[in-house]
């Protein structure tokens, strides 16, 4: 008799995981996780670029890994994770020591890089907090479809490196919360608005580190609205 899983904070669906190793071109060993759909081919992957490692971000921040224990299943999404250098987490440390954006150029190359061994499609970048500096300095770079940005802060990326998306042709949504410590959603409209494919979602209530069940849950609705539309939204319950 099959049973429906109640989605809340704890629930884990089925997947595939598989530890990894990247190696950096500058010689570092990063520590990561990828997580499949168990029956098929995933329709895109979410690359993920964790929050800042000296305030406690790391590749088990809960967005992500609540990503990853649900999108495989509930949106047919693959889930890479990853530590970047001198990042640590139960999956393990990188190696290296912290860069402030700059050195983690590396980093991202190597994750890309991965996910594109595998022959995996639809790359997307998503960024958290210090993770969309990443994926705002180095997205460019790289055969992606497009980049999300949770709690954009905009401290790290320059007027110069936001500028040159506006002359992409890759998608870039930001989701920016309503009481974020940083940016909060009027002023990140005026500072996408050079960018004419930008998208700039506020979304009401929620607060920087999306703390709570209703708000985890808005933001992996929204990415997976941008990224495989035909799985939003996700369901509230999940049938064995």
């Amino acid at each position: 008799m099959s049973e429906f899983v109640e989605i809340r904070s704890g629930v884990e669906l089925p997947s595939v995981r598989t530890e990894f190793n990247l190696q950096t071109e500058d010689g570092l060993n990063l520590v990561g996780e990828l997580a499949m759909p168990i029956s098929k081919s995933p329709d895109a992957t979410l690359i993920t670029l964790h929050p800042l490692p000296t305030h406690g971000g790391f590749m088990d921040s809960h967005v992500f890994k609540k990503a990853a224990n649900r999108l495989p299943t509930l949106a047919n999404l693959a889930v890479l994770r990853f530590n970047t250098r001198g990042t640590e987490s139960p999956r393990g440390k990188s190696e290296g020591e912290f860069g402030d954006g700059i050195s983690e150029v590396y980093d991202v190359r190597a994750a890309v890089h991965y996910a594109q061994s595998l022959g995996l499609k639809n790359l997307w970048l998503v960024g958290w907090s210090f993770g969309t500096e990443l994926a705002l300095k180095y997205g460019l770079e790289h055969d992606v479809e497009g980049i999300i940005l949770l709690s954009p802060p905009l401290r790290r990326t320059t007027n110069e490196e936001l500028l040159r998306w506006s002359s992409a042709a890759k998608k870039i949504v930001a989701i920016v919360p309503e009481l974020d410590d940083y940016l909060r959603p009027e002023e990140a409209k005026m500072r996408f608005a050079p960018i004419p494919q930008a998208e700039v979602l506020g979304i009401d209530g929620a607060k920087h580190l999306w703390v709570g069940e209703v708000s985890t849950a808005r933001v992996l609705n929204e990415i997976v609205r941008i990224t495989n539309p035909k799985h939003y939204p996700l369901p509230s319950v999940w049938q064995q």
